[in-house]
């Protein structure tokens, strides 16, 4: 029978750690695209925005209205600068989540190649221990032959 392989639990330990990290890393690539999503629509709906003003102050406008505009632009501005940021800190946060996926990838695969030796090792024995039972049991000699 084979013996079990010593860093079994630890294999498990690094399966569940890769999967965790996989978890992680699709969450963080979830985030960083909603945050591009919302970027792409604060900057549609800005632009939206400016073609109203454009048209409004084309067809005349008043002081107080264009004061209006202009602050409402700016806030827009102001949100799209932020979410720039935003952008910037979930891409910095999912660099970091790729580089643990790998690294827990990279440890998977060799605690896995160390227990794909342990299983080779185990069948070259068990090979060994059979045919060794195979060649005492064709050195001895059979009962048919004792009666002749």
């Amino acid at each position: 029978m084979a013996s079990p392989f010593s860093l079994q639990t630890v294999l498990e330990l690094m399966h569940d750690r890769a999967d965790k990290a996989t978890q992680g890393l699709a969450r963080l690539i979830a985030a960083e695209g909603d945050a591009k999503r919302k970027l792409a629509m604060l900057q549609q709906y800005r632009d939206e925005y400016a073609e109203r003003f454009g048209q409004a102050a084309r067809n005349g406008l008043g002081q107080p209205e264009w004061r209006n505009y202009q602050e409402f632009l700016n806030r827009l501005d102001e949100a799209v600068t932020l979410q720039l940021q935003a952008i910037r800190i979930q891409e910095t946060r999912t660099a970091a989540g790729q580089a643990e996926w790998q690294q827990q990838r990279a440890r998977l695969k060799a605690f896995d190649a160390l227990s794909e030796r342990h299983r080779t090792s185990e069948a070259r024995i068990e090979h060994r221990q059979e045919q060794k039972a195979q060649d005492e049991l064709a050195a001895r000699p059979k009962d048919d032959e004792h009666e002749a």
